[in-house]
């Protein structure tokens, strides 16, 4: 698996657990606000980390260490995920998966196989938005729609999250989008910072006020709705 970052000590990225968090490299959307831009338009430049130094980490920080995060970029596009995923969980961590929710075949086999502990899933918009969002403009819906439902439905914890950005996201939206996942257990509403390297530009946040505003119209769809990064 091409690892392009590599975080050794989180205690935010996965709920419940102290873990690493890795980075993949590669994405199939182009949100203009990414702000892990480089690990979608400037792979080549990156530094990677061999699997072999991955797993010796993990190795070495058993009993420390009890999770690992796994993000990007888009994680689904390595086409050995299984393979390390098993690696890892051979190691005894837990494993936790964010995606942006456009291979939900591939997210359904990992789920099914019990190699995943907790899936954090992008909705990026409402979907009358979801091109403008993404960055292309042709994207399907419906294998989001098949990753939403699977979650919904599924066996696993997990959360639906928005990174809510002033140039693409009304209450409006956010209420679209409560309609969509109606039901779901975790709703979160990400504040958005501009990192310096995103892909689109002139690029803002909502204001606190507005945020809270935002969730408490969330609340009305799902169990738990909150505010991440204000």
């Amino acid at each position: 698996m091409i690892i392009n970052g590599f975080q050794k000590l989180t205690l935010l990225d996965f709920p419940g657990h102290t873990a690493c968090t890795l980075f993949t490299g590669g994405c199939n959307l182009r949100c203009p606000f990414c702000h892990n831009a480089l690990l979608v338009t400037e792979t080549e430049d990156l530094d990677t980390y061999p699997e072999e130094e991955i797993l010796a980490f993990l190795k070495k920080r058993q009993g420390i260490l009890d999770g690992v995060a796994i993000t990007g970029g888009e994680p689904l596009l390595q086409k050995d995920i299984r393979a390390f995923i098993e690696k890892v969980r051979d190691l005894g961590y837990a494993v936790k998966l964010d995606t942006n929710g456009t291979f939900p075949g591939a997210l359904r086999e990992l789920i099914g196989a019990g190699l995943i502990d907790y899936a954090a899933v992008d909705i990026k918009n409402s979907k009358e938005k979801y091109g403008l969002t993404v960055g292309v403009p042709g994207v399907r819906l419906a294998p989001i729609e098949e990753t939403v439902a699977l979650l919904l439905h599924g066996r696993i914890p997990y959360e639906f999250r928005t990174t809510v950005v002033r140039e693409f996201h009304t209450k409006e939206d956010i209420e679209r989008i409560g309609e969509w996942i109606r039901g779901a257990e975790k709703y979160v509403l990400q504040h958005f910072e501009d990192s310096g390297n995103l892909i689109g530009k002139n690029m803002h946040p909502v204001s606190k006020e507005e945020m809270l505003e935002m969730r408490d119209i969330a609340k009305n769809y799902v169990q738990t709705a909150e505010v991440r990064g204000i």
